[in-house]
């Protein structure tokens, strides 16, 4: 049983199958429900080998079929003990695979062998000291001590026979267990988490150590592999992209353009909920290296018509989704139509919206290219990206030949700067957004601070404070500050940025912004927070 810190985060999505070929060899990662899943395909890929996420329930002939090359269990929230909640097929453990347990993984590999797995009287959540054994070949080449992230409410009090054991901690002398013959290793521990010590030599010793798998996983492959997988899916085809200016959707461009040419059209509408200067900088990266044609709408106006009034958050993307669905749809009537919609929805996207049909996953927020779209669309869609994480799409995005000032962008909601507007989505309410956000982006980059957080952006408040400013009383807005340091937005830490800069940039907005005299900083992590506020 893994212990839970908040409402789950980063809990799975949709699998993620290739379209084409499967890459080969490749891992399957049988999720229980882990807060920590998609780090664990994550560490995998960083390896050098493909992952992909399934659910729990498949039955080993379904695990048979798929044809994987080795296997992660996750952790999950669930106890081996309590009725009603996830087993493991007992059979998996039986195909001959490499298998690799984490944290409830090896809770349900030793209760399906025989062993005793029970709810512990204190719980271990945290950093602990795990003494390995080095003679098995999981901790081959590490120290006889490091610190391992733990986070659970069971344990593993008795062995099964077959297995021995491979690690301790302070409080849990079973920590780790293995059985040569079966190639199976199962850890009490979190080796997917940076604060796991030794956590990215541990998946190598398993992928390629214990394994026997080759390292051939890179952007580099996966253009190799999903240029012909969209090329047999379009055929003939026509392809609309719906450009939004971030970089998801222009790393598409770059892919739909090496893959299928002329056949793919990208309209780019301008709903006015761009940062300052976006989309100029988008089009001329794209003009240089994709042969995609593009087309500019002006749908501002029509955008803040539909948005007049609407304050929660929700509200906003499905309007939003919806409203871009039908400018393509016009659009795509406009230029003589189109059997397919290509999208740049990421992994992230489909885990927030929605989770594992079981119900095991809570739905954090909709996105607007995900559970925004409408029921009637007229489109196939075409989603190149939606296996990926925000790393690897920026690999491919310098892989495709775009300028890496361009990819490297912090990441940008679908809904723009809509959904930081807390409040009305109104011209002035943009204006003064926008420029604020500027003021703080163009800081981050002078000082050189830029590059050293994963997301940065500022938030109009539904408040207004008063000040003084040149001796009379004003009453005027609030911009928050926002920025944090992540690996891949799963979870996040607020970013400790110097106050001299921090006093800096609320200066520049306070004078500079009109209608605004309070700036504040959000100090807030994710869990419990998110990172966007809406």
């Amino acid at each position: 049983m893994e212990l839970e810190t908040s409402n789950r985060t980063e809990a799975p999505g949709k699998p993620a199958t290739a379209k084409g070929p499967r890459p080969s060899p490749w891992v399957l990662v049988l999720d229980f429900g882990s807060q920590y899943v998609q780090l664990i395909a994550r560490r995998v890929r960083e390896a050098g080998v493909y992952a992909e996420i399934h659910p729990w329930h498949l039955e080993a002939e379904a695990v048979r079929a798929l044809g994987p090359s080795a296997i992660v269990i996750s952790g999950s929230p669930g106890s081996v003990g309590r009725q009603g909640d996830p087993r493991l097929d007992p059979e998996i453990l039986n195909l001959g695979l490499p298998i690799l347990g984490i944290c409830y993984g090896m809770q349900a590999a030793s209760h399906a062998l025989g062993g005793t797995v029970r709810h512990s009287r204190t719980r271990e959540y945290g950093r602990s000291v795990f003494k390995p054994d080095t003679t098995c070949p999981l901790f081959a080449g590490l120290p006889a001590e490091f610190r391992a992230w733990m986070s659970h409410a069971d344990s593993v009090t008795e062995l099964p026979p077959e297995l021995r054991v491979a690690g301790s901690t302070d409080s849990v002398p079973l920590a780790a267990s293995w059985n040569p013959a079966r190639k199976l290793f199962l850890i009490q521990f979190h080796p997917e988490v940076t604060h796991t010590e030794c956590g990215p030599q541990i998946f190598k010793n398993f992928l390629q150590g214990i394994a026997g798998l080759t390292a051939s996983w890179s952007m580099a492959a996966f253009v190799e592999n999903e240029v012909p997988a969209i090329r047999a899916r379009v055929g003939s085809d026509r392809v609309l992209l719906g450009l939004s200016g971030g970089v998801d959707s222009t790393v598409v461009a770059a892919l739909l353009g090496k893959a299928v040419g002329e056949q793919a059209v990208a309209v780019f509408v301008d709903h006015g909920m761009l940062r300052a200067d976006e989309s100029d900088q988008v089009l001329e990266a794209l003009g240089k290296v994709s042969p995609i044609r593009i087309h500019r709408v002006d749908a501002r106006e029509r955008f803040l018509a539909r948005l007049e009034g609407i304050v929660d958050p929700e509200q906003k993307r499905r309007i939003i989704g919806e409203e871009f669905i039908r400018v393509f749809e016009g659009e795509a009537e406009r230029l003589g139509g189109f059997k397919y919609l290509a999208q740049g929805t990421l992994y992230p996207d489909v885990i927030e919206s929605a989770g594992w049909a079981t119900g095991a996953t809570a739905k954090i927020k909709t996105h607007h290219n995900v559970g925004g779209l409408p029921k009637d669309l007229k489109f196939e869609l075409v989603e190149p990206l939606r296996s990926l994480f925000k790393d690897e799409v920026r690999a491919l995005g310098v892989e495709l030949g775009l300028p890496t000032a361009l990819v490297m962008r912090h990441p940008f909601p679908g809904p723009g700067l809509a959904v930081r507007i807390l409040g009305p989505v109104t011209p002035q309410a943009l204006d003064t957004l926008r420029a604020a956000d500027k003021i703080f982006i163009d800081g981050l980059r002078r000082k050189k601070l830029y590059g050293r957080v994963w997301q940065a952006f500022a938030v109009l408040l539904p408040v207004q404070t008063v000040g003084v400013m040149g001796d009379e009383r004003t009453y005027e807005q609030v911009i928050a500050l926002r920025a944090v340091t992540s690996e891949d937005g799963m979870t996040a830490d607020w970013a400790k940025l110097p106050f001299s800069f921090l006093d800096d940039v609320s200066t520049r907005i306070v004078n500079g912004v009109p209608g605004v005299n309070r700036v504040v900083y959000d100090i807030s992590s994710k869990p419990p927070a998110t990172i966007e506020w809406e």
